[in-house]
C-alpha cells in the first residue's frame, strides 16, 4: 500500500492543505481555508502597516482543513498517512509564555494585537531595525553580514524590540519568542515548554542572525546594548537550530484525535513558505525560484564550497540548510508584487464597493445578488484591463513606476520607502497605469537578479510559482522580457504545500533525503516563457529610467 503525507502552507490570508502520495507526489485531496479573524480585518491597521495574525486562526484552520482532507479519502489512505509538515510566512514571530504558548492564547491577552503573530508585512519596527543596523556597524562582529548586510523591519528581533517597548504588559509576561513555522510543529507534537521547541534553521538563520560562526545567536551583551528588555528573552533562547527534513516528533494523542489521524504520523520541522516552495518547484543549482504572491521571495541554492565565507550583499540571507540540507540557501524578494495590483484594482473598485450596493438595493436586489454582481463586474474589469494594457507597446507609454509601495526588501532592504509614479498626462488611462505597475514589478525582479549575478552567482534558469505565475501571462511575459531569461512555470497551484509534503515524506523515512523527494514527487512544468527580443532592448533602456526614478525616490525619502 502506498504511503501518504500532508503539506500545509500557511500563507498571508489562508491555509492551503495538500494530501499527496509520498512516493509519487500525486495529489489525492486539497483544502483551502481563510483565517476567520484576519478575513474580518481584526487586529490590523493597514494605514500604520500593522498586520497581525491571531494564533487561534492558525489552530482553527488546521483542524478544519485536515479534517476536510481526511473526509474525502478512503480508510486505507487515511491509515497510511505517515507524515505532516508546515510552512508559514516569515518573519512572523510571537511572544510566548514558559509553556511555549503565544500570549494571545491566554484569556487576558486574547484581544491584544501585541500578543499575536506579527505578520511578515508588519512594518511597525522600522526604527528598531535601523538601531540594529547601527549597532552592528560598530560592534566587533557584524551580525548582519550573512543576511545581506542590512537588518529589515520585517524581521524577528526588530519586531520583538518594538513590541517590548510599546507594551509593558507583554514585556512583563513574555518568556520567549517563536516563529509561526516553529510553533505549529510544537503544538501538534504536544511540546509543553518553550525550551523544548525545535527551532527552524531557515527562520533563525535568515531572520534572527543565527549562525554557527558565532555559536548561534549573537551574544547576550549585544542584545543588552540594543534593548535591556531583551535580557530574559535572550538568556532563555535556543542554541541549536534544525533543518526541516528532521522529525520534530509524532502527533500527540490530542491532535491525532482532532485531525482524525494516527499518533504514528511523523511531524517534520517547519520552514518558511518560499523555501519549501522552492523545494516544491524542484530547485537546483544555478536556478532562481520566484515565489510570486502578495510579495515575492526569490530563492537559490549553491554548494557550500562555492559560497564559502563570501557574503552576498543586499539580500535576505545565506544560510546552510535553509532550503536543502548541505547547501547554502539564498533568499531575496520584493515586499510587494500582487499587493500592488490589488491596490490598483481596489481603487478602480471604489464605485462597486461604495455606490453599486445602494443602487442595487433600491431595485430590491438581495445581498447575495449584490455580491454576485460585484464579483462578476470585477472579474470582467480585471480581464479587460489586462487585455488593454497588454495591447500597449512598451515604447508607447511614458508612465513609469517603482514597486516600493510596501518598502523595498531586496536589493538593500529599506522599508521606509514608498512607491513613485511619474510620466502621467491627460492621456493616461487605467490600462496605462496597470501596465506601468506590471513593468515596475518586473524591473524590481531584474534588480534582484542583477544583484545576484553581480555578486558572482550564475542564474541559468528561472522558475515561477504561485497563482500569479499560473494565471497572469501578461505579467509573466513582461517579466521574462525585462530579465531577458526564460521562465518555466511549475505545474502546481501550490508548490509551497507540495514542498512541505516533500519534507514530511523525508522526515517520515519514505525518501532518504530531500533531493530524492524532489526527484520523485515534483510536478514538472506547465508552461515556459521566452524573451521577445524586440522588447528586451526597449526594456533595458526603461530599466535604467526605473533605476533613476528609484534614486530620486530614495533622495526624497531621506530628505523628509
Amino acid at each position: 500500500m502506498s504511503k501518504y503525507v500532508i503539506g500545509l502552507d500557511y500563507s498571508t490570508d489562508s491555509v492551503y492543505a495538500l494530501l499527496v502520495n509520498a512516493e509519487t507526489g500525486e495529489t489525492v485531496a486539497v483544502s483551502q481555508k481563510e483565517y476567520p479573524r484576519f478575513k474580518k480585518g481584526l487586529y490590523c491597521d493597514a494605514a500604520k502597516n500593522k498586520w497581525r495574525h491571531h494564533p487561534q486562526d492558525y489552530l482553527d484552520v488546521l483542524e478544519s482543513s485536515v479534517q476536510e482532507l481526511v473526509k474525502v479519502c478512503s480508510e486505507d489512505v487515511v491509515k497510511n498517512i505517515v507524515g505532516i509538515a508546515f510552512d508559514t510566512t516569515g518573519s512572523t514571530p510571537a511572544f510566548t509564555d514558559a509553556k511555549g504558548r503565544p500570549l494571545a492564547l491566554l484569556p487576558e491577552l486574547r484581544d491584544n494585537p501585541d500578543a499575536m503573530f506579527l505578520l511578515w508585512k508588519d512594518h511597525t519596527a522600522i526604527k528598531e531595525a535601523e538601531e540594529i543596523n547601527a549597532l552592528c556597524r560598530k560592534w566587533h562582529t557584524d551580525y548582519t553580514k550573512y543576511v545581506g548586510g542590512i537588518y529589515s523591519a520585517e524581521w524577528y528581533w526588530a519586531k520583538a524590540i518594538h513590541i517590548l517597548r510599546e507594551d509593558d504588559l507583554i514585556a512583563t509576561m513574555a518568556y520567549s519568542i517563536i516563529e509561526a513555522c516553529e510553533w505549529l510543529p510544537a503544538v501538534v507534537t504536544g511540546i509543553s515548554h518553550a525550551s523544548d521547541v525545535m527551532h527552524s534553521r531557515c527562520a533563525c538563520g535568515h531572520k534572527a542572525m543565527w549562525n554557527a560562526e558565532w555559536g548561534g545567536l549573537p551574544p547576550e551583551d549585544f542584545f543588552l546594548a540594543l534593548e535591556p528588555k531583551l535580557a530574559n528573552i535572550r538568556s532563555q533562547a535556543y542554541i541549536d537550530t534544525y533543518t526541516a527534513d528532521k522529525p520534530v516528533g509524532h502527533l500527540s494523542p490530542e491532535w491525532a484525535e482532532k485531525l482524525g489521524l494516527s499518533t504514528s504520523v511523523v511531524v517534520a520541522g517547519g520552514a518558511y513558505d518560499c523555501h519549501m516552495g522552492a523545494v516544491g518547484a524542484g530547485v537546483r543549482e544555478n536556478t532562481l525560484v520566484r515565489v510570486i504572491g502578495p510579495s515575492t521571495c526569490d530563492v537559490m541554492v549553491a554548494p557550500m564550497d562555492e559560497i564559502g565565507k563570501r557574503c552576498i550583499s543586499g539580500i535576505c540571507g545565506q544560510v546552510e540548510g535553509s532550503v536543502i540540507p548541505g547547501m547554502i540557501g539564498l533568499e531575496a524578494g520584493q515586499s510587494a508584487f500582487g499587493d500592488i495590483f490589488e491596490l490598483l484594482f481596489s481603487i478602480l473598485d471604489y464605485p462597486l464597493q461604495n455606490i453599486l450596493p445602494s443602487v442595487l438595493a433600491a431595485t430590491k436586489h438581495t445581498d447575495e445578488d449584490v455580491e454576485r454582481i460585484k464579483m462578476m463586474i470585477r472579474k470582467i474589469m480585471m480581464e479587460k484591463l489586462s487585455i488593454e494594457a497588454e495591447a500597449i507597446r512598451p515604447y508607447e507609454t511614458s508612465t513609469l513606476a517603482t514597486d516600493w509601495l510596501n518598502g523595498r526588501r531586496s536589493p538593500d532592504a529599506n522599508q521606509s520607502l514608498t512607491g513613485t509614479i511619474c510620466g502621467l498626462s491627460l492621456g493616461t488611462t487605467a490600462p496605462h497605469l496597470f501596465r506601468a505597475i506590471v513593468e515596475a514589478t518586473a524591473y524590481g525582479s531584474r534588480a534582484i537578479i542583477d544583484r545576484f549575478e553581480s555578486e558572482g552567482l550564475r542564474i541559468e534558469n528561472v522558475i515561477g510559482i504561485g497563482k500569479i505565475a499560473l494565471s497572469m501571462p501578461f505579467v509573466m511575459q513582461t517579466m521574462c522580457d525585462v530579465i531577458n531569461k526564460p521562465i518555466r512555470i511549475a505545474n502546481t497551484d501550490n508548490a509551497c504545500a507540495l514542498g512541505a509534503a516533500m519534507f514530511a515524506a523525508t522526515a517520515a523515512g519514505v525518501h532518504s533525503d530531500i533531493r530524492h523527494a524532489i526527484s520523485a514527487m515534483n510536478s514538472g512544468f506547465i508552461r515556459e516563457y521566452h524573451p521577445i527580443m524586440a522588447n528586451v532592448e526597449i526594456y533595458s533602456k526603461k530599466f535604467q529610467e526605473y533605476l533613476e526614478l528609484g534614486r530620486f525616490s530614495e533622495h526624497v525619502a531621506k530628505s523628509k
